[in-house]
C-alpha cells in the first residue's frame, strides 16, 4: 500500500484466497484492504493512538440516510454523551481532496450535526469546525479537541 502522511500504524495484514485484509481493531474482524480502507485504518489508529479518543465512541461505516438516499459515514467519533463530534469522510490516496469531497462530507454531515468534520486521502487532512446557525465552517489546523 501506499505511504500515507499520517503516522505509520502497527496492522495485521493477512492474504485470504488471493486477497488481501487488514484486522481493523474497531469491528474486531478482517476487512477487505482497500486504498480508501488504507487510509481509514490510519486514521482509526491517529485518533487512538495520538490523540486518545476512545474506541468506544467511534463507529465506522455507519449508515445514514440524506434526500432518501442511503449513505455509509466513514468515521464517526462520538462525545460522551454519545452524539456525533467529529465527522471523518475518506478517500482513497488517488483521489484529491477537492471542493466535491468537502461537499460530499457536508451533505453527510447537515444530517448528522457534527460540529467538526474532515476530509482526508491520507496525503492531505483538512479539518473543519461547523457552524450551523451560519452554515459557516472554518477550517482548523488539526483536529479537535476531546470531547
Amino acid at each position: 500500500m501506499q505511504k500515507l502522511n499520517l503516522p505509520p500504524i502497527a496492522c495485521k495484514i493477512t492474504e485470504i484466497e488471493g486477497k488481501t485484509f487488514v484486522f481493523d481493531i474497531l469491528r474486531k474482524k478482517n476487512v477487505r484492504l482497500t486504498p480508501e480502507e488504507w487510509v481509514r485504518q490510519h486514521l482509526v489508529h491517529l485518533l487512538i493512538n495520538q490523540f486518545s479518543f476512545s474506541k468506544n465512541l467511534i463507529k465506522l461505516e455507519g449508515g445514514l440516510q440524506y434526500e432518501s438516499l442511503e449513505k455509509r459515514s466513514d468515521i464517526v467519533v462520538y462525545d460522551r454523551e454519545v452524539k456525533p463530534y467529529f465527522l471523518i469522510e475518506c478517500k482513497a490516496p488517488e483521489v484529491a481532496v477537492s471542493k466535491k469531497t468537502v461537499a460530499q462530507a457536508s451533505r453527510y454531515n447537515k444530517v448528522l450535526k457534527a460540529p467538526f468534520m474532515a476530509v482526508s486521502n491520507g496525503l492531505k487532512t483538512y479539518c473543519f469546525e461547523m457552524n450551523f446557525e451560519t452554515g459557516d465552517s472554518l477550517q482548523m489546523q488539526g483536529f479537535p479537541p476531546l470531547p
